[in-house]
């Protein structure tokens, strides 16, 4: 069944940017800002409008440090951006090569 509202590639590509942004500025140690990044990310083409909040609720009620925080939003933007991949038709996906310092980022992670 088609969506309502369909993801578009600028979304996409503005998404990317976002998480590239935010993955940059967090290793330079600008927790705040790079957080602020990856909630953009995530609230490009929300699926559930309330999530970055809840999220943010949830690591204000633990002992968390910024850095961990950024973590945590740095992982949410990135599974939001693969789902963003994933809305878009086959013929879409070609007009959004995943930028190569996010695929080496993503190496790392593993």
């Amino acid at each position: 069944m088609a969506e309502d509202n369909p993801i578009s590639v600028e979304e996409v590509r503005s998404a990317q940017e976002s998480l590239k942004n935010g993955i940059n500025l967090h290793e330079k140690k600008s927790f705040k800002e790079s957080i602020e990044e990856f909630k953009k990310t995530a609230m490009t083409h929300p699926f559930d409008s309330k999530h970055v909040e809840e999220l943010g609720v949830k690591l204000k009620s633990g002992s968390y440090k910024l850095q961990q925080e950024s973590i945590a939003y740095m992982g949410c933007a990135a599974v939001h951006l693969n789902k963003l991949i994933q809305g878009l038709e086959d013929g879409q996906r070609q007009e959004v090569p995943v930028d190569d310092s996010l695929m080496n980022a993503f190496k790392e992670w593993q």
